[in-house]
Order: C-alpha cells, then structure tokens, then sequence
C-alpha cells in the first residue's frame, strides 16, 4: 500500500519528534510505498494534504494530535466540496487531548493506533461544514469532523491555545484550569438560535456545542449519544446560570450526565445558524473546530453526510 504522512513533530509536547522513528518503521510495514512531509507552522497539513490529493495520493495518514487531524481534514475539502471524495483519511492520534479518536472508541497509544491500522476498515463519517466570521471580520469557511462550539467554550480553546503553560500541563488538565478561569470570567452571551425547523429562540448561553463526535476539551464528554455516521448533529445547548451552579455542574460533563441537568438541551438537527443579538455585539462570541480557535459568530453549521472515509 501507499500513503501520504503528514506529521506535526511537535504535538504531544514533541513526543511525536521523539518517537518518529518507532512509528515510521510501524508505518511502513503497512504502507511500503508511503511519502512522508513534516508540518513547520500552523496551517501546513491542510496545505500539504490538498496538494497531496491533487497530485493523485488516495490515503493520507495524519500523524499528531486533534489540530493535524483537523487540519488534514479541511486539506480533504475547498470551497467547492470534497478535493478527491474517493480519497480515505488514516490517523495516529499523538497529541495532548486525544479527543477525535474518542468517538471511535479507540484508546490505543500511538504506535498500538499504528497497529490497529493493519486491521481497520474504511467507514465514511459526517463532516460538518462552519461558515463564520474571522476575528478581523472576515468571511471564512473551516471544516470539522469531532466538534464545533461556541460562547464559554471558544473563550477557553483561545486562551489555552494562547497559554505557554498549556502544552505543558497537557490536554485534559489544561483544559479543566482554563475552563474555571475562563467560567469565573465569562459573561454569558445572548444569541440567536436556529436548529432547522425545530428550534428558534434568543437564548442567553454558555456554550452550545455542535457535535458530530462526543468529547472535546480533552476528555470533556459534552455529546455522549453522537455518532459521526448519522447524518446529524447532537446540538447540546448550555444556557447561562450562576457561576455557583456551574462550577458544581462541570464536574458531570466529564461523564455526560450533565444532560440530566434542565440547564442543558439536546437538539438534532443538521443546521444550525447562530447570531449574536444587539446586546452581544461588541463582546464577540468565539467559535472553535475540533480544538481550534478559528473566529466569531454569526455562523451556519452544516452537515455533509458520508462526506469522508475514514480508516478506524
């Protein structure tokens, strides 16, 4: 077999630079044929991945942590859609939060990922596509494969993102201090909210988390009843409430069942639009993809159903 690697050397606080040499030599017992390209700045692997499928590559191996997946994904598609939609994504998940290869049950280091490789099948996913504005305002398109979410939530993916202690501290700790910091600081924004035909309301939120996958924020299990095939997103609507109240809610959704909590709701549906209200405007209201700070609202959600094969 052949493949195209991308590989961001520096995730998993640079473990992957570290144990490149294991892992290639995994690799290429299962893809004897592979080329191999190292990411240098934020934005390679999208860019190595599209020229990859452009020049006739079919599998790509994204090598690193939920960014270089994201990344390798949105390589993957252009403003028109899929670049090669017979094309399969392979992943070896090496970073700090490890939340994409959650919602494929897959707990595996990454060289026990590498061998789970020979064996696993091809499954086409949902891709969900996010039309949003830039921090400068600025029309963008991004695509995602776990998670996109908005409000508290993009506040804290941009501090940690921000924060030189982050990577240090890892993906799951990094994510739960950022969060309480980011909680007794936040002010909740009120938006409108459209979920197809089923749900119109301006609504004071927290965060709402559109989601295709189950966990984000390193372990946080916002969306336990998701799945990536079922042409829908689980949109988990976390209205506002005293911080109090918060602080002793947070807690549950590392299990999932803050959804018990009558703070949160759980709509379907496969768009969704976002705007802030004129009270909001002024105070952005931050989006992140899959660990990834990316802009602020308004923005439309959207699902492209089987839009990607994944080797799991």
């Amino acid at each position: 077999m052949s493949a195209f690697v991308v590989v961001n050397p520096r995730s998993g606080n640079g473990r992957t630079r570290q144990g490149w040499r294991a892992l290639e030599t995994s690799l290429s017992a299962i893809y004897p044929y592979m080329t191999v390209a190292f990411t240098r700045r934020h934005g390679d692997a999208a860019e190595l991945v599209a020229g990859a499928l452009r020049e006739g590559h079919h599998e790509i191996v994204a090598v690193g942590g939920d960014g270089t997946i994201n990344e390798a994904v949105n390589g993957f598609f252009d403003a028109n859609g899929p670049v090669s939609p017979d094309a399969v994504l392979a992943f070896v998940s090496s970073g700090t939060g490890g939340d994409f290869k959650r919602a494929f049950g897959i707990s595996e280091n990454s060289l026990g990922a590498v061998q789970r490789l020979k064996h696993a099948g091809i499954r086409p996913i949902d891709v969900g596509k996010v039309s949003f504005l830039s921090k400068d305002g600025a029309a963008r398109i991004r695509y995602f494969a776990n998670i996109g979410s908005f409000g508290l939530s993009g506040k804290i993916v941009d501090a940690v993102n921000r924060s030189v202690f982050a990577k240090l501290l890892g993906g799951s700790f990094a994510f739960a201090f950022h969060s309480v910091i980011g909680l007794l600081a936040y002010r909740g924004r009120t938006v409108r909210l459209i979920i197809d035909d089923v749900f119109d309301e301006i609504i004071t939120i927290s965060t709402v988390a559109v989601a295709n996958g189950t966990t984000f924020g390193g372990g946080m299990v916002v969306a336990p009843n998701a799945k990536p095939d079922d042409a829908s997103f689980d949109v988990i609507v976390i209205a506002n409430a005293p911080k109090r109240q918060m602080l002793a809610d947070m807690k549950l959704i590392y299990t999932g069942e803050h959804l018990g909590n009558p703070n949160v709701r759980v709509i379907r549906g496969r768009k969704v639009v976002a705007a802030p209200v004129a009270e909001t405007r002024g105070r952005p209201v931050l989006i992140e993809t899959d660990g990834e700070g990316i802009g602020r609202l308004p923005a439309t959600f959207e699902i492209l159903p089987g839009a990607l094969n994944v080797r799991c």
